[in-house]
């Protein structure tokens, strides 16, 4: 599938883009599908890589909800248990957007994923341009910014201190987005830095999404 640029003249650019990054706005985003599936409200999902097994579980639980609500999740899906979710949300019927850390040419997706993006269900999105072969960990790093950047809301299961997801979480609660986790001894730091337990998300019914531009 063609590659699109999407630049900041474009109406598929996303306003809550600029709205959250102001002067660090990328300037061009690339994208493969459908790029109306940026006017939904998202769920970001940022997790570090090393994530204790109390939470995996509960992620998994966190993600089939969110699926089955039919809201629209965005990651990078990159470590295990983020592929997993990306399996267990492309097993539904919600959008999907798919956040690489390098650029979309040579993307290599599953079955189900294939799919998905050939049905306008499933967007790549990313930062970088196409020559972008290779993933760093300041890409990582941009591109998490990327993904909290665009969501309404941040699912954050666990977050390392001083590691990637932390900063990308840290900077979505400094913006005064809603951020959630799972309230265990583990993500201490997140709750006490303002993250709420993500119960409050489900039974507040996702009230939050209708504040989305």
């Amino acid at each position: 599938m063609e590659t699109i640029q999407i630049d900041l003249k474009s109406a598929h650019y996303p306003l809550l883009l600029r709205e959250h990054l102001g002067s660090d706005t990328p300037p061009c985003l690339y994208a493969m599908g459908d790029p109306g599936l940026l006017r939904h409200p998202l769920v970001g999902l940022i997790c570090s890589v090393r994530c204790p097994g109390t939470v995996i579980l509960k992620t998994f639980d966190a993600i089939r909800a969110l699926r089955d609500q039919g809201v629209t999740v965005i990651g990078g899906f990159h470590s295990p248990m983020e592929f997993e979710c990306l399996e267990l949300l492309l097993r539904g019927t919600a959008p999907v957007i798919l956040c690489p850390a390098k650029g979309l040419s040579g993307l290599r997706l599953g079955a189900d994923a294939r799919a998905a993006l050939a049905s306008g269900r499933l967007l790549a999105l990313s930062p970088f341009a196409e020559d972008v072969r290779r993933t760093t960990s300041a890409q990582a790093s941009q591109r998490n910014c990327l993904v909290a950047a665009l969501s309404c809301a941040v699912l954050a299961p666990y977050a390392s201190p001083d590691g990637k997801a932390w900063e990308a979480v840290a900077a979505a609660l400094g913006r005064r987005q809603p951020v959630f986790t799972f309230p265990v001894a583990e993500n201490a730091n997140l709750l006490a830095a303002g993250a709420r337990p993500f119960e409050k998300m489900a039974t507040e019914s996702l009230h939050y999404s209708q504040k989305s531009t």
